[in-house]
């Protein structure tokens, strides 16, 4: 079942999980072994769709000294064609606009098969990067090229608090052809209700449906990975800094700061009835915050289901 299917019989129930490929000089073999025990972690979820990154490098975005050395990936659709064959359920692969040429893009789209494959297209870190496909380039490319393709987009609730227009963003986005929403990791669950809230009440404005706002959510095991987050962008309120920071357990910590986010925007989005879901992702290669993130991953199923049931 294709993902705007999903989207339109699960609108309160979306679950997607995301992964990085493995770094561009990773031998096949070690590729191989890497999807294949991923796939092994993610086989007890019901998940409606596989996220795959597309990194860059982004230090035009953020001049400070990046925590995590970049270090560039394989391409996410190399990655999944070759590598994740067994994976059967529909995957959302990011595309930063700008790495590609137009004819490149314009060829990756047309040979998609849009019930298994959707793309989020993502724009120049900052407005200094040097680009070879603008985002509304290859906005414009998916119309073109590959219509029936579900098309996804960023929405970054820092953004929206300290600009307040994340929601019109939004709403050019929509117009270009997006037909959900994907965020930046929430830790301020405060700046990502403006968001939603400010993008549903301008839809209603204009006599729109809004269209789901996938919240991702990530943990956070170490001041490493807690520093890493902020260098990309995620806001931290202080209090949870402080709360990472001082316990004997970051990671138990951020997992139940997590599933506190999700409760609080789950329970916003119902009663606003703005269409919604998860991406849970894990930021660090190091075992326990990816083992922690799959347990994430499995409690909101849990929290998905029971509120079905509950309904039925």
């Amino acid at each position: 079942m294709e993902l705007t299917e999903q989207v339109r019989r699960r609108p309160d129930g979306l679950l997607m999980f995301a992964i990085t490929p493995p770094r561009r000089t990773t031998t096949p073999a070690d590729a191989q072994r890497i999807a294949d025990r991923t796939l092994e972690r993610l086989a007890g979820l019901d998940l409606d769709a596989l996220v795959l990154y597309d990194i860059d490098d982004e230090t035009d975005r953020n001049p400070d000294e990046r925590p995590f050395p970049y270090l560039p990936t394989l391409d996410p659709a190399e990655f999944r064609s070759r590598y994740l064959t067994r994976w059967q359920r529909p995957v959302v692969v990011y595309r930063s606009a700008g790495k590609y040429s137009p004819a490149e893009l314009a060829d990756w789209v047309t040979a998609q098969d849009p019930h298994q494959v959707s793309t989020v297209l993502v724009g120049a870190s900052s407005g200094d990067s040097a680009v070879r496909t603008t985002l509304g380039e290859a906005q414009r490319l998916c119309r073109e090229h590959a219509p029936d393709l579900p098309l996804g987009g960023v929405a970054i609730p820092e953004r929206h608090e300290s600009r307040g227009d994340e929601h019109l963003r939004m709403r050019r986005k929509q117009a270009a052809g997006v037909g959900f929403f994907v965020t930046q990791v929430v830790y301020d669950v405060g700046a990502a209700k403006s968001m939603v809230s400010d993008y549903h009440y301008a839809c209603r404005d204009d006599g729109q449906q809004a269209v789901p706002v996938v919240f991702t959510l990530s943990v956070c095991g170490s001041p490493k990975t807690l520093e890493f987050l902020e260098w990309l962008g995620v806001h931290v309120p202080g209090w949870m800094r402080n709360d990472l920071h001082h316990t004997d357990d970051p990671l138990a910590t951020s997992f139940d700061q997590c599933t506190a986010i999700a409760e609080d925007l789950a329970q916003f989005c119902t009663r606003h009835q703005i269409p919604y879901g998860f991406n849970v992702e894990s930021v660090s290669i190091r075992r326990a915050e990816i083992e922690a993130s799959v347990r994430l991953a499995a409690h909101l199923q849990a929290r998905s289901h029971a509120g079905r049931h509950a309904v039925l």
